[in-house]
């Protein structure tokens, strides 16, 4: 991580702080070994996984309104992992899992630097399988709709990793590819519901949009 720069800050989740560190902006780059783009990672989406987006910060601010305990619960398309950091410090059983080649070394240093134990992680590559990786109970994933393709592959990932009984909540600040991502979901037998939110963060930002629910009875 040496060769980008990054950047601190402090985040408050529920009376909580959070310190997280991340990419200092989205245009960091450094592929020298040539691993993302071996991947299919282009150097324009490069940084995507090493920002903090708005609607993952909405997406810790709910979860702890989701009933949990008890469960294998898994975050897909973590990037730097805040909603699997918080879920770990509330004693979850959570997998992160991204296909960033970088994700990992990230979620570790976030992990060690607010004095939690190692979190599980996985590759998870949208398009491929990991027979690794198992299925689960909840899968949560926040703003992972940014490309058209996303709306089949995502389904379909979660469909293969999803136990009987499974929920899902996805985050989604209103990306054009919600809607289709929500047929792909009720074609595969799960049903759906969503809420409306509205955050203005401690950043300055404002943050709107879905949390969407879905649910495939067992």
């Amino acid at each position: 991580m040496s060769s980008v720069e990054l950047k601190s800050e402090t985040i408050t989740i529920n009376e909580f702080e959070y310190l997280i560190s991340s990419l200092k902006d989205a245009q960091q780059f450094d592929d020298q070994d040539q691993e993302a783009i071996a991947l299919g990672i282009s150097s324009a989406t490069w940084s995507l996984f090493g920002v903090i987006w708005p609607t993952s910060v909405v997406m810790a601010l709910n979860v702890h309104k989701c009933r949990m305990q008890g469960k294998r619960v898994l975050e897909i398309g973590c990037g730097i992992g805040l909603c699997s950091i918080v879920l770990h410090r509330m004693g979850i059983d959570i997998t992160a899992s991204d296909y960033h080649p970088r994700t990992q070394s990230f979620l570790d240093k976030n992990v060690l630097g607010n004095g939690l134990p190692p979190i599980k992680y996985q590759t998870g590559n949208w398009e491929s399988e990991n027979k690794e990786l198992g299925k689960f109970d909840y899968v949560i994933g926040s703003d992972i709709l940014y490309q058209p393709a996303h709306a089949k592959h995502v389904s379909q990932f979660i469909d293969r990793h999803a136990n009987d009984n499974v929920e899902v909540m996805i985050g989604d600040p209103g990306r054009e590819n919600r809607a289709r991502f929500t047929r792909e979901m009720l074609d595969l037998g799960y049903s759906h519901d969503f809420e409306y939110f509205d955050e203005q963060l401690a950043t300055g930002q404002r943050c709107k949009g879905r949390l969407m629910h879905f649910q495939r009875p067992g």
